[in-house]
């Protein structure tokens, strides 16, 4: 008690000295409020509380935030006093070099402040515009492409396996499909390799049996290495692409010479047939046929010409083929790869004409696209389409002239030199003896015209027929008349198929029809 007394004391003596404040002091340490007047009712708190309550996480986070949006708005208007001391004085480089075109600029497209209401600012007024122009740009992407998504998206299917397969020398499956009649009746062995995404089922699109027998052809389509149902190859070139149709003929039984077909991409193994196993090529078909696009024999113009059609995304798909293919891996996974099918013309980056772009509307057009494209992608990897890519760009190893006739003699040495004196000098022909026929398109965007007006120029033997209004698909793809027109020009009148000589067995059958007579009849 004296404690207590002794402290209470002690603190009347420290208000008298300091003054009535009108605070008081208790034992239990309560805070209280009076007045000189009458005594008031004490406030308590509880011991151990603060008079302000602590502050919460979402108030910590938004201070930080607004602390950090004045430092950053400081920074901003530092930069932009930095920027304009800096660059945008009338001494400054940028200013002396754009004060001219702008001002003449400015003085052209003042006219449409008239349009402008009186009492706005122009520099404000064409901001709004502006910023509305860019938010209704978005409206309208956004809108494409909601309506694009509502469209069915379909999936990829895969079906089960259909080819009949040769055994190539090298271990290797060569997948391939045969229309027409068969190989004992035949009268003209046609081989088709396919274009870039596509297969054995390709060919030509639509083609009718009776139109092949009609002309006695047997249509053979097959695989590429590592497409459809065909084995890759470890290191695939064009030589070996000749060299693999060369094994599938003999494998099926064509003892004479064939002619090849080649559409599109297609045409370059095409080519290769031609360049390295001409012997056994009768001729060759080309439909929108597709040269190096980096050939080397081509003029500046005839380059421009042909590059000028080309979407940006194709021509950048090029550059990276020729320099940095890996990154081509990425791009196919997420296109033809990605398990869904779209327009071919989205996933190869191609521009198409008016009759090409209807064409591909159409349903059984739509319906060979998506099977072909099935089949092709069948084993899954991005390599094979990774080879072909590569091969449309990088060096063929020969070159379109190469394949011009021409009547070489052997000049070497001075014994031959001796020779010509009194003896004509040892000639012979080269490059490809037979007919090379070209169809093209004039509305084709994917293999301008001035493709084929290069390979007339290196090949003036080449037989052109050009197609007005005509585009890359349209002759080829479900034409009836189309085909029928390249038979008669490529094989003329048709004469249907060989037919099969029975005379050895009937000759067999009289044979034995002879000696049992003659065995029965009595001897004189």
């Amino acid at each position: 008690m004296a404690e207590v007394r002794g402290s209470n004391s002690f603190r009347d003596e420290m208000a008298s000295l300091l003054g009535d404040a009108g605070i008081r002091y208790a034992a239990a340490d309560p805070i209280g409020i009076s007045t000189p007047s009458f005594a008031a009712p004490t406030a308590h708190y509880v011991s151990g509380d603060s008079p302000e309550q602590s502050e919460s996480l979402k108030d910590q986070v938004k201070g930080f935030a607004i602390a950090w949006g004045e430092i950053l708005l400081d920074l901003g208007r530092g930069c932009k006093d930095i920027v304009q001391q800096s660059f945008l004085t009338e001494d400054s480089y940028i200013v002396r070099k754009l004060e001219m075109p702008c001002a003449k600029a400015s003085a052209k497209l003042r006219y449409l402040n008239e349009f402008l209401p009186e009492d706005r600012d122009p520099a404000h007024a064409w901001l709004v515009i502006l910023f509305v122009f860019i938010l209704a740009l978005t409206a309208i992407s956004i809108n494409t492409e909601h309506n694009s998504l509502v469209r069915q998206v379909k999936r990829v299917q895969m079906h089960r396996p259909s080819a009949t397969h040769v055994l190539l020398p090298d271990g290797r499956r060569l997948a391939y499909h045969e229309q027409g009649v068969p190989a004992k009746t035949t009268r003209i062995s046609l081989i088709a390799p396919h274009s870039f995404l596509s297969s054995r089922l390709a060919g030509m699109p639509g083609i009718k049996i009776s139109l092949l027998e009609e002309f006695g052809v047997r249509l053979i389509t097959y695989d590429l290495p590592g497409f459809g149902e065909s084995d890759p190859h470890p290191s695939r070139n064009l030589n070996s692409s000749a060299l693999d149709i060369l094994c599938l003929a003999n494998a099926i039984g064509i003892e004479d010479k064939f002619w090849v077909l080649g559409h599109s991409s297609g045409a370059m193994h095409a080519w290769a047939a031609l360049r390295y196993i001409p012997d056994k090529v009768a001729g060759a078909a080309m439909v929108a046929p597709l040269i190096n696009p980096y050939e080397p024999g081509m003029t500046k113009e005839e380059m421009k010409r042909t590059w000028e059609p080309w979407v940006f995304r194709r021509k950048t798909m090029y550059f990276l083929a020729r320099r940095f293919p890996k990154f081509l891996n990425s791009y196919y996974r997420r296109s033809f790869l990605s398990g869904k099918h779209d327009r071919i013309d989205k996933w190869l980056s191609l521009s198409l004409g008016k009759r090409d772009e209807i064409l591909i509307e159409e349903p059984k057009i739509e319906e060979h696209l998506q099977r072909n494209v099935e089949e092709s992608i069948r084993q899954g990897s991005t390599k094979p389409f990774i080879e072909e890519a590569v091969l449309q760009v990088s060096k063929w190893g020969f070159s379109l002239a190469d394949l011009q006739v021409q009547n070489k003699c052997q000049q070497r040495g001075i014994l031959t030199w001796l020779r010509s004196f009194y003896s004509e000098a040892e000639c012979e022909l080269t490059g490809f003896l037979g007919q090379i026929h070209i169809w093209q398109g004039m509305d084709d965007q994917i293999i301008p015209p001035s493709v084929t007006d290069y390979i007339s120029r290196v090949l003036p033997g080449a037989y052109v027929h050009k197609l007005p209004n005509e585009g890359h698909y349209s002759y080829l793809y479900f034409c009836d008349e189309c085909h029928r027109q390249m038979f008669t020009t490529l094989f003329g009148s048709p004469q249907g198929p060989v037919k099969e000589d029975v005379t050895p067995t009937q000759v067999e059958g009289n044979s034995e029809e002879l000696s049992s007579s003659i065995a029965d009849s009595p001897t004189e």
